[in-house]
């Protein structure tokens, strides 16, 4: 069991370092963003790069920080019913949901995602749109912000396990807005 607690914490580690570099993402999309308004009602210039640019960086933001969402327990659930259980019955529900829900979707996006992301690496991929940006960057993160997010649920299922093995305590993470 140590093994695998280690196993956690490093997947633990590695979607918080991910997540405060994502935080960065957020100020670069909202600086393009702020610039490219600036140029087009300011300058009377604009460019789809600009806009295409905006929208990688919100889905770099979004699927990229999953995994470091579930490890602080930011994603939507229904806690009316969910925080009247027993920590028992809270970690039995969170492991058979990863494993039965979490787990099976993300294995089966990077399954369909994969593809995609070859095939537009490979045919070298360019947005229509008039000076639109290549496509398979975007396309690689749908599988990797998958991964990372099926990589959390394996380290929240070790957790889960060893607590309810009586080898490990679960700590009830605030939502980060809320800490």
């Amino acid at each position: 069991m140590k093994f695998l607690n280690a196993i956690a914490r490093a997947i633990d580690t590695a979607n918080d370092h991910i997540g405060r570099v994502v935080l960065w993402l957020v100020g670069a999309a909202t600086l393009i963003s702020a610039l490219n308004a600036l140029a087009r009602y300011g300058l009377g210039r604009s460019s789809n790069a600009w806009l295409e640019i905006q929208w990688y960086l919100f889905a770099a933001i979004i699927l990229l920080a999953a995994g470091y969402t579930l490890k602080h327990n930011g994603h939507v659930r229904i806690d009316v019913i969910y925080g009247h259980f027993s920590a028992r019955t809270r970690a039995w529900i969170d492991l058979l949901g990863t494993l039965l829900f979490l787990l099976p979707l993300c294995g089966l996006m990077v399954w369909f995602a994969v593809p995609g992301f070859v095939d537009s690496f490979q045919s070298g991929e360019i947005s229509p749109d008039a000076g639109g940006l290549i496509r398979w960057p975007v396309r690689l993160l749908i599988p990797l912000g998958f991964a990372l997010l099926a990589l959390q649920g394996v380290a929240e299922i070790i957790k889960r396990i060893a607590f309810l093995r009586g080898k490990g305590k679960l700590t009830r993470e605030l939502p980060r807005e809320e800490v």
